[in-house]
């Protein structure tokens, strides 16, 4: 039996990860802050939290609290994090504060009391942090693309050019050895999750590993919050009877992964020793663009609602990203298992009893208000 600390594990990743530590005999604490844009007013842990799991309500922006928990265990998982691309542009020290501090606190604990008891380390680290994925020129290959300029987005012209020679590219899969390009405050806080653990667990011969989630979804996704997923936000749209609100074409794409697959990752990477001090992609290596889960989630809930295809772009919006899983298929031996169709029905299903108040219009107004969507 394994002791592990999960921070965030009251979370929709995390909850899921301690249900499956728990099946497998280890002794598992929560350590939650009980976010209420995520959970809430009532300061109650969620009904689906695990009976099992040791429960402690506390921030890992509070460093005392932080210490004592850690105190005993000798895994930590740490899925604490603020979420949201776009909020994250405007709540700059909010963001920063959680995610990168946060992560500093954890580390700053552990190096001067912990470091010779904690056996490992993992943490949530983000497709984000690429910016946009990897493209293919006919002419001149492997293309680094940036941001698309508000020029090219104004003219509706939305797939990426290629910079050395003007045509359009094709996305291809994404590597963990592509250049990381920040384009938001969250991309760039998970980019120092992912570094600071890396860097300091190196320095230290504390085993650590990032894992770079693509797009996770499924169960407990928390559907009352505009800035999470876009499936809980599409979500919330249809079972109001609104229509999911699309920007650009709708023929942007993401990899699409299942909170399941993601679980599994994150105990390969607990108990793999090939896989310390490095950084992973987890996904599936498939593009499934924004209006087909549009398309899926309506059908799927009983909907007879088009998306509403917006036309408009917000800033640091990306076009494509989608995982290259080649180096977790061979040093993690991850293998994603959840069928698309069958994820989606998991979502759904659950989504049908889930609480979900629509808020989307009132995040899309403020992004206007700040200038960040046009």
């Amino acid at each position: 039996m394994t002791t592990i600390l999960v921070t965030g594990g009251a979370g929709f990743i995390g909850s899921h990860l301690v249900d499956a530590l728990i099946e497998r005999g280890d002794a598992v604490t929560v350590f939650d802050n009980l976010e209420p844009q995520v959970h809430g007013e009532s300061g109650a842990p969620p009904a689906y939290l695990n009976p099992n799991a040791r429960f402690i309500k506390g921030d890992v922006c509070d460093g005392e609290a932080l210490k004592d928990v850690i105190a005993g265990h000798e895994v930590i998982f740490h899925q604490a994090a603020r979420v949201g691309v776009g909020q994250s542009m405007y709540q700059i020290a909010r963001y920063m504060e959680t995610n990168t501090q946060g992560t500093a606190n954890l580390f700053d604990i552990v190096v001067n009391n912990y470091k010779d008891t904690i056996k490992k380390i993992v943490v949530a680290s983000s497709m984000s942090i690429y910016g946009e994925g990897l493209y293919i020129c006919s002419s001149c290959g492997d293309i680094v693309a940036g941001l698309r300029s508000d020029d090219q987005m104004a003219k509706g012209h939305w797939e990426q050019i290629c910079p050395l020679c003007g045509k359009d590219v094709k996305p291809s899969q994404t590597p963990e050895s592509k250049p990381l390009d920040a384009t938001s405050v969250y991309a760039l806080s998970k980019k120092d999750q992912e570094e600071l653990t890396l860097m300091l667990g190196k320095n230290y011969g504390i085993p650590t590993v990032a894992l770079r989630y693509f797009n996770v979804y499924g169960p407990r996704q928390a559907l009352s919050n505009p800035y999470t997923g876009v499936c809980a936000i599409f979500s919330a749209r249809l079972k109001n009877d609104n229509p999911p609100i699309i920007y650009e074409d709708g023929l942007q794409s993401r990899d699409f992964v299942s909170v399941y697959d993601i679980v599994a990752a994150n105990i390969l990477a607990m108990e793999k020793d090939e896989a310390n001090y490095q950084s992973f992609n987890i996904g599936t290596g498939k593009a499934t663009t924004i209006l087909d889960i549009a398309n899926v989630l309506a059908r799927l809930y009983g909907k007879t609602i088009t998306p509403l295809i917006e036309r408009k772009y917000r800033a640091g919006d990306i076009r494509h990203c989608v995982a290259d899983i080649t180096k977790a298929k061979k040093i993690l031996g991850y293998t994603p298992r959840v069928r698309f169709e069958k994820g989606m029905e998991d979502l759904v299903a659950w989504g049908k009893e889930a609480e979900a108040v629509d808020t989307v219009e009132d995040a899309i107004a403020e992004l206007k208000e700040r200038g960040l969507s046009k």
